[in-house]
């Protein structure tokens, strides 16, 4: 049976341009090698925010980079962020521009994590490390000048993947209370069954390329049935969904993530957790590499009246 080709002709045609400008080559482990070594030149970042690289020890120890308003006082909600790159590339770096924007304008504290990649540390090592990035948080919450109560996770792609697993570990293990998860475009289901994961010529993040990542982050565990749902959240129960979070999840129309994000959303409101859905008819996946584009703004837009909501 042949794939539906990806209905390209209704992006956005400045994010259509933005991802032409970037297309992925196809993935293997010296392609992603030499995504990892290059450069690129850094963002235009305000002078009203303070980041600090910080190590959180353990085996291995983690970099966070901690982010604040240097005009910031008292103790202030928290985001703790991880990056996209299909757990096999990218860095916390990623994340400055947003907490360049969200330290000033809704007043919190950014931590994002530099977690180890697949495949030289596949699951559970990464989940492990943004684990340990979370309890250092809220054991130097005070330091930080963070409040304990108002923590939550945040992710894009493989983070946004990362940060529901995070919400799924946290309860768990019942150690941390976590205020609320925001998942956007979430890679959270490595078996590509649905309709959306199939498409054909889907830019940016292909049917190929989210088999290659998942296959690097699961390791051996790729195309078996022994996948936790700590490792690829779509596979959790309806009982693993009750209690968690209060959640965000946004996807574009054009992305191959489409039918597990909305399906994920939907069965996070099925098992009691509030959640707020947002699906963008002219994105694809990667549509923030346009951030004037109308898709983009109104996503920061959806996304910023959501924290400053929950946050409160």
């Amino acid at each position: 049976m042949t794939n539906a080709p990806a209905p390209v002709h209704l992006l956005d045609p400045d994010v259509a341009a933005a991802v032409t400008a970037f297309a992925m080559p196809v993935l293997s482990d010296e392609v992603v090698a030499a995504l990892r070594g290059a450069t690129a030149p850094p963002p235009p970042l305000s002078d009203a925010v303070e980041r600090t690289d910080r190590t959180v020890p353990g085996e291995p120890a983690v970099r966070v980079r901690v982010h604040r308003a240097k005009d910031a006082e008292g103790a202030l909600p928290c985001v703790v962020s991880i990056h996209g790159g299909g757990y096999v590339f990218g860095s916390c770096e990623m994340d400055d521009p947003a907490f360049d924007r969200w330290c000033t304008s809704l007043g919190v504290v950014g931590v994002s994590v530099d977690y180890r990649l697949a495949p030289e540390t596949p699951y559970p090592g990464p989940l492990e490390d943004c684990y340990a990035a979370l309890r250092w948080t809220f054991e130097h919450a005070d330091e930080l000048g963070i409040d304990p109560s108002r923590i939550g996770v945040r992710g894009v792609s493989a983070g946004g993947g990362l940060a529901a697993a995070l919400a799924l570990l946290v309860q768990q293990r019942g150690e941390l209370q976590l205020a609320f998860q925001l998942l956007d475009c979430p890679m959270i289901d490595d078996r590509q069954t649905t309709a959306s994961s199939r498409l054909d010529g889907l830019p940016m993040w292909s049917h190929e390329a989210n088999t290659y990542g998942w296959r690097s982050y699961l390791g051996a565990r790729y195309g078996t049935d022994d996948v936790p749902c700590t490792a690829a959240p779509a596979r959790a129960t309806a009982e693993d969904l009750v209690g968690l979070p209060p959640a965000f999840v946004s996807v574009g129309a054009i992305d191959g993530f489409l039918d597990e994000d909305v399906a994920y959303a939907l069965r996070l409101n099925h098992a009691g957790v509030p959640t707020e859905l947002h699906v963008y008819p002219h994105g694809c996946h990667g549509y923030q590499a346009a951030p004037a584009s109308a898709v983009a703004r109104q996503s920061a837009a959806d996304q910023e009246a959501w924290l400053r909501r929950v946050l409160a």
